[in-house]
C-alpha cells in the first residue's frame, strides 16, 4: 500500500494545575482534581509517544474525559449547567495558526480541544501505519479503522459539542466549521484510498475501482473547497495536498473506466480516457511539485517520488500503450476529441464515519463530591485573564524515518 498523507501539526496546551486550594473542601473533590490533572499529563504525553496504539489512546481518553465531564455535565438531569463549568481556564494553539493559543475559561473548550487532538492522533497513527513499506492486511485494517474513527470524532465534536460553547469560535481557528468539516471529509477520503488498494490488489472489477477513484477525487475537492476562503497563508499547503490528491484519483478514475471501456470493446474511447488519465496524473504532479515549494504547517515531503505515485504513472502508461496496440490490429477505432463523462457511482466501499460518543462520567462524581467545590472561595486574581499574545510550546512530535522510497521525510 505505502500510502502517503498530509499531516498538520498537532494542538498544543498550556499545563493545567486542576489545583483548587481552599474551593475542593473534602478529601474526594482533592483527589478528583489531581485525578484529572495526572490523567491529563498522561495523555499528552501519548500524543507524542511512538510505541502508543489505539487501545491505549482510547482507555488513557476516555479516563480523563470520563473526569473530565464532572466539570460539564449536572448529576441531577436537570437543565441547568454544572457550576463547575467556568472554574479553569484553558489554553490551545491551533493546527494551522502556530503557538498563539486561544483562551477560554469554559471546560466544553477542554472538551472539544483534547478531542480534536484524540481525533488528530488517529490520523497521524493511520499515517505511519500506512507509510510503511510491507504493511499487512491487519495493518492496513487498522489504517481504515483509525480514519474512520477519526472522522468521527471530528463529526461528534462538529455536531454536537462546539455548538455548546458560550465564546464564539475565531475565524480560522481549528474548531470552526470549516476547519471540522475539511477533516472529517479528508478522513473518510484518505480511508477510502485505503479501500481502493485493497480493490486493486484484490483485483476487484475495474468499474468498481473506477468509481471509488472518481468518490474520492470528489471528497478531495470538497474538502479543498471547504478551505477556500481561508487565509493560505495558513492553509495553503493543506489545499495543494487536497488538489493533488483529487487529481491524482481523477487520474485513477480515467485509467480504470479505460480499462472497463476497453473490455466492452470500446477501445477508441478507453484511449481517450486514458489520455484523460494522463492529463491529471500530470498536473498531479506539477501540484506535487508545489506542495514541496509551498510554506506552512504541515509534512514535509516529497509525494511524486513515493512508491504510491510513481506506480499509478506506469499503470497509465502500460494501459494507454495496450489500448492503442489492441486498437492498432483490431478495432481501427476514431479516438473522440472529447474525454468520456464519468457519472460513476460506487455501490460498494464508500467510508462512514464511526459514531463516537464521551464516556459517561466518572463514578467518583457524586452530588457530595460537586457539593464540596466552595466557588465563594477562590482568590479573585483566578477570574484574570490570560495575555492574549502569550505563546505554548509546541508538542515534539516522533520524528518518523522514511520508509524506503517512500519520498516522506516526516509523518
Amino acid at each position: 500500500m505505502t500510502h502517503w498523507f498530509h499531516r498538520n501539526p498537532l494542538k498544543a496546551t498550556a499545563p493545567v494545575s486542576f489545583n483548587f486550594y481552599g474551593v475542593a473542601t473534602t478529601p474526594a473533590a482533592t483527589k478528583v482534581c489531581n485525578d484529572l490533572r495526572l490523567s491529563r499529563t498522561q495523555l499528552l504525553e501519548l500524543f507524542t509517544d511512538s510505541s502508543c496504539n489505539p487501545e491505549m489512546m482510547k482507555n488513557a481518553a476516555d479516563f480523563y474525559f470520563s473526569l473530565l465531564q464532572g466539570f460539564i455535565l449536572s448529576l441531577d438531569d436537570s437543565s441547568q449547567e454544572c457550576k463547575l463549568r467556568y472554574i479553569q481556564n484553558f489554553k490551545w494553539t491551533d493546527t494551522l495558526q502556530g503557538q498563539v493559543p486561544s483562551a477560554q475559561q469554559d471546560a466544553v473548550f477542554e472538551l472539544v480541544s483534547m478531542g480534536f487532538n484524540v481525533a488528530l492522533w488517529y490520523t497521524k497513527y493511520a499515517s505511519r501505519l500506512a507509510g510503511k513499506e510491507d504493511i499487512t492486511e491487519d495493518e492496513a485494517k487498522d489504517v481504515h479503522r483509525s480514519l474512520k474513527i477519526a472522522a468521527g470524532i471530528f463529526k461528534h465534536l462538529k455536531e454536537s459539542h462546539i455548538p455548546k460553547l458560550i465564546t464564539p469560535v475565531e475565524k480560522g481557528r481549528d474548531l470552526e466549521a470549516r476547519l471540522t468539516e475539511s477533516y472529517i471529509i479528508q478522513c473518510q477520503a484518505e480511508a477510502q484510498e485505503v479501500t481502493i488498494a485493497r480493490a486493486i490488489e484484490l483485483k476487484h472489477n475495474p468499474g468498481l475501482i473506477a468509481a471509488l477513484a472518481y468518490e474520492t477525487a470528489n471528497f478531495y475537492q470538497k474538502a479543498d473547497q471547504t478551505l477556500s476562503s481561508l487565509d493560505p497563508t495558513y492553509a495553503g499547503k493543506w489545499r495543494k495536498y487536497l488538489n493533488l490528491k483529487s487529481c491524482f484519483y481523477m487520474a485513477y478514475a480515467y485509467c480504470y473506466h479505460g480499462q472497463t471501456l476497453l473490455a466492452s470493446d470500446k477501445c477508441g474511447e478507453a484511449i481517450r480516457s486514458l489520455q484523460e488519465s494522463e492529463k491529471f496524473f500530470t498536473k498531479a504532479e506539477a501540484l506535487c511539485k508545489e506542495y514541496g515549494e509551498t510554506k506552512g504547517p504541515g509534512t514535509t515531503a516529497k509525494p511524486s517520488g513515493h512508491l504510491f505515485f510513481r506506480k499509478l504513472g506506469s499503470l497509465i502508461k502500460s494501459t494507454l500503450e495496450k489500448c492503442q496496440r489492441e486498437n492498432g490490429f483490431i478495432y481501427f477505432q476514431k479516438v473522440p476529441a472529447e474525454a468520456p463523462q464519468l457519472e460513476l457511482k460506487a455501490n460498494y466501499g464508500l467510508v462512514e464515519p464511526v459514531p463516537f460518543e464521551f464516556p459517561a462520567l466518572n463514578t467518583h462524581w457524586t452530588p457530595e463530591t460537586v457539593a464540596a467545590f466552595d466557588l465563594t472561595k477562590r482568590p479573585k486574581e483566578d477570574i484574570a485573564k490570560p495575555k492574549p499574545d502569550e505563546e505554548v510550546k509546541p508538542l515534539k512530535e516522533p520524528n518518523i524515518k522514511p520508509q524506503k522510497d517512500s519520498g516522506c521525510q516526516i509523518s
